[in-house]
């Protein structure tokens, strides 16, 4: 991010302390790469992230997305989240689409988030360039971004993986809560109970995150040849029964509560629904000091509380 503004608010300019240089943020993260990337066991992945435009310089998006097909490395970026968003582009004669195109953003390597306001051309766009979408609806509904055009996409072909953002405006980062959003949000908005069907939700919330990322050769589906990656739900569980349909049992009714064992690339990591690699109430403790820190640190002891009393 070497200019910090947010779309056409211009009262929404990022702090100062936020906006890097060309060397620090490009240079940067290509240091990181060759220095990071595929260590732990290939489990870290080094990416570009850029800032919404105009948070980024057209040349610095430009520069970046050159390196990003010379060097083999992914990029993400928020992008249409909001209106502003959508009235930036129009400012420069773009639809969201057409302005990623013109600085070279779209292609198979690149992740989109959000992706809410969107013309049809801007679809036909993203499946013609193997785009692919990252898929956030507990975010754009709590900052009331909108409603992401997901049946559209879905049937253009367009790859529509799931996401949960960031704990500021998802809170829970719970993708099973986040499955049940995008399986019933849609419905509402399009006055049809049969648009993104439980199986497409899954597909999202599995092979279809592992295509964007790269890396459905590894993950994303229970394959002979592939990692030991995955979760097992005991259904067997009062508000989880009756169950006739799996898929549809999980997508509707099941959190990450319910998640019993985790495994990644072989290793437990998670059994009796307890990690097993850290010490979760000393976790607890650490980030409640840190948080109370944070927002001493900040002034904002008396802004960050609730409006109720608490007893």
């Amino acid at each position: 991010m070497d200019v910090g503004k947010y779309a056409t608010e211009e009262k929404k300019m990022m702090h100062p302390g936020l906006v890097e240089t060309r060397e620090q943020s490009l240079l940067g993260a290509i240091e990181m790469h060759e220095k990071w990337d595929g260590k732990a066991d290939g489990r870290i992945k080094v990416w570009f992230g850029a800032r919404t435009p105009p948070g980024v310089s057209d040349d610095l998006l430009k520069e970046m997305s050159e390196a990003s097909r010379s060097k083999n490395i992914p990029i993400t970026m928020h992008c249409a989240e909001v209106r502003a968003d959508r009235e930036f582009y129009a400012s420069v004669g773009h639809t969201p689409m057409t302005y990623c195109q013109s600085v070279g953003l779209l292609g198979e390597k690149t992740v989109l988030v959000h992706m809410v306001h969107l013309d049809d051309n801007d679809i036909q766009l993203l499946h013609e360039t193997g785009t692919h979408v990252a898929h956030c609806p507990t975010s754009n509904s709590k900052l009331a971004s909108g409603f992401a055009r997901v049946p559209e996409l879905l049937d253009a072909k367009v790859n529509v993986g799931l996401g949960t953002d960031g704990a500021p405006c998802n809170n829970s980062n719970d993708l099973l809560q986040e499955m049940k959003l995008a399986a019933i949000i849609h419905k509402a908005t399009h006055y049809d109970p049969t648009v993104v069907p439980a199986e497409s939700v899954m597909e999202m919330a599995t092979i279809n995150g592992a295509k964007a990322l790269g890396l459905e050769k590894d993950i994303g589906s229970l394959e002979i040849g592939k990692k030991a990656d995955f979760v097992a739900i005991d259904l067997r569980q009062l508000h989880l029964t009756p169950s006739f349909d799996p898929i549809s049992t999980i997508v509707y009714t099941a959190t990450g509560r319910d998640v019993e064992l985790v495994v990644v690339d072989g290793k437990i990591l998670v059994k009796d629904g307890n990690l097993r690699t850290m010490d979760e109430q000393e976790i607890m403790l650490k980030a409640g000091k840190h948080a109370k820190e944070i927002i001493e640190r900040a002034g904002l002891k008396q802004t960050i509380k609730g409006r109720w009393p608490v007893l």
